[in-house]
């Protein structure tokens, strides 16, 4: 999910020492008996700055329960492409999504990357609708093959947004169009620290494609995409490569709820999970603060961590994206 060409050599360099490559087992452990019970953190204290509004005030939408989705996908330890640990977030996201009465399916695929051939899985719950078009929601869930890396940001933040917009979506009556929400693996595979457009977006590549075989794809209407939405201090730019209309779409939402100051002006271009999307025609937004989190250090580092993750932050963000669905919704 990157800059076009914010890849920073100083940067590379500074952190280069952080980035060894994982081993083939995660560092944390998750028994495959029990998926949905990791060990959460309790010593992340949460400072009333950063504490979650009431859901009366965020269109329903719980920033808390995001966050404790972000928590124990962090509890799982380490997961990337084809590890023990994804195995057990996968378990985890199908058990949450059952659990709010969603339909959940499973596409499993075999990716060729850098590191070679890796088996994944995207999930995605489809909600309904009493028309034939498709609101489509992403988030990717693997974490980057660095040592220790529980990317509590980068995927933790967007993961556990989406969970929770799933709750509160599988719930409600049919709307005039289907919103699917689509949980997707390998969006990066290596453990170097620069981003490689070649080898990267494998989900969402693979989600693509096999939309537009089955036709589905002429039939989404918009695609919006978060990734790294739950840091403390957010400041999420416009992404110059997004459809214009979807992108003013949602800054305005933002702007009418009282967040102008998280879904900032500044405009820089971003290559990540909506990129596929947008090269098929597909009108598609990154909602993402990529230099709030690579500006201190923690991007791709083990330092990306749950005391970096504000249930604010994940409040806000998700009140918005929300209630984007309900504008597209009556567009």
């Amino acid at each position: 999910m990157k800059s076009h060409w914010i890849v920073l050599a100083g940067l590379a360099a500074l952190f280069a020492g952080g980035c060894g490559h994982d081993s083939a087992r995660p560092s944390a452990s998750v028994s495959a008996s029990s998926p949905a019970a990791p060990t959460v953190p309790t010593q992340i204290v949460v400072s009333a700055a950063d504490a979650a509004p009431p859901e009366a005030q965020t269109g329903g939408f719980d920033g808390a329960k995001a966050y404790d989705h972000v928590a124990k996908l962090v509890a799982f330890g380490p997961h990337p492409p084809a590890s023990d640990g994804i195995h057990a977030v996968q378990k985890y996201i199908h058990s949450q999504l059952q659990s709010f009465g969603c339909a959940v399916d499973e596409d499993d695929f075999n990716a060729q990357t850098g590191v070679g051939t890796l088996a994944m899985k995207n999930i995605v719950t489809k909600i309904p609708g009493t028309g034939r078009g498709i609101i489509l929601l992403l988030t990717h869930y693997d974490t980057k093959r660095v040592e220790n890396f529980v990317g509590a940001e980068d995927s933790g933040s967007s993961t556990g947004l989406m969970l929770e917009m799933a709750r509160i979506l599988c719930g409600r009556p049919k709307q005039a169009n289907a919103v699917w929400i689509a949980f997707v693996d390998g969006e990066e595979t290596q453990a170097q620290f620069d981003w490689n457009d070649a080898d990267s977006t494998y989900g969402s590549r693979e989600l693509a494609a096999r939309l537009a075989v089955s036709g589905d794809l002429k039939r989404v209407r918009a695609v919006i995409l978060a990734d790294m939405v739950g840091q403390k201090g957010l400041a999420i730019t416009r992404d110059s490569d997004s459809t214009k209309w979807l992108t003013d779409l949602v800054w305005h939402t933002a702007a009418s709820l009282g967040y102008k100051d998280v879904f900032v002006s500044q405009e820089i271009p971003m290559v990540d999970d909506h990129t596929p999307f947008l090269a098929r025609g597909v009108a598609s937004v990154d909602i993402i603060d990529f230099d709030g989190y690579t500006a201190p250090g923690y991007w791709h580092t083990a330092q990306d961590t749950l005391d970096k993750i504000s249930p604010r932050s994940l409040a806000i963000v998700g009140h918005v994206i929300l209630e984007t669905v309900n504008q597209l919704q009556r567009l």
